[in-house]
């Protein structure tokens, strides 16, 4: 490896996150996609992962929730060991998280209502009157109040995006997980989903973590940025010591220049 590659923490030594991830090595068939990912994410701040397409960022966070389960290597939720949990000990854990996929994963055959309060219906022995009362909550939070009778196909991209967020935040979780929230959005509605995610992050103090397609856009809402590169975090830390990095992967990352380590083929 190039020493301009080698894996480096930016951040001081601090108390372990509330995701942490150790020595985590992931692959499909032949194909590497994590190659010993050691991370920290903090409790209580907005932390975003950003990278070069197919550096792993979707599959990290697919190991959080425990949709994937690494090869070998480690990941702490909240002091749980994910891949040793059983079953039912992962719907458990899942009840605290709430998980923003990159199209908001909505039924299409459930009216936007429906989709909201499908989490409460399905984890919940809450009555259908204090169900309907969180729902409208929820989606007057997310600025979709009146919308609520819509089917998901007469709903543009970015309420979509909106209607998925509500239904994430119905368990009121602990921690909330975005796979590219900005994908298909223009620049104008991706700062207002940002915006909307610092605002409900700061309201529920709750922890948040980012994959962002949009580099610019998720470093004013970060507190905390991860860089990964070929399967490995390259760099972390609080933004503003990542932003100051001279190194060199990273400077061209953050910039989007075209001379650096980075290349069409890598």
């Amino acid at each position: 490896m190039r020493a301009g590659l080698a894996p480096r923490r930016t951040m001081t030594k601090a108390a372990p996150g509330i995701i942490r991830c150790v020595a985590v090595r992931k692959a499909f068939g032949g194909h590497r996609v994590l190659n010993g990912v050691d991370c920290d994410i903090p409790k209580g701040e907005i932390s975003i992962i950003i990278g070069p397409s197919g550096a792993g960022k979707s599959v990290l966070l697919r190991h959080f929730v425990g949709l994937l389960r690494p090869d070998s290597g480690d990941v702490v939720v909240d002091g749980r060991h994910v891949p040793a949990l059983e079953d039912h000990e992962l719907l458990e854990l899942r009840r605290k998280m709430g998980m923003l996929f990159q199209e908001g994963a909505l039924f299409s055959s459930m009216s936007l209502y429906d989709n909201v309060a499908f989490p409460l219906r399905q984890h919940t022995r809450k009555s259908e009157g204090e169900v309907r009362e969180i729902v409208m909550d929820r989606l007057a939070e997310v600025g979709l109040a009146g919308a609520e009778k819509k089917m998901p196909n007469e709903l543009s991209a970015g309420m979509r995006k909106r209607a998925g967020f509500a239904r994430a935040l119905v368990l009121e979780p602990k921690i909330l997980l975005f796979d590219e929230p900005d994908a298909g959005l223009d620049p104008v509605r991706t700062e207002l989903l940002y915006e909307l995610i610092r605002e409900i992050q700061r309201r529920y103090r709750s922890t948040a973590v980012v994959i962002s397609h949009d580099t610019q856009a998720g470093f004013e809402v970060a507190d905390h940025v991860l860089l990964l590169h070929r399967g490995r975090v390259v760099e972390q830390g609080p933004k503003e010591q990542v932003r100051a990095s001279t190194r060199e992967i990273t400077e061209q990352f953050i910039r989007g220049e075209i001379e650096g380590p980075l290349s069409i083929d890598r």
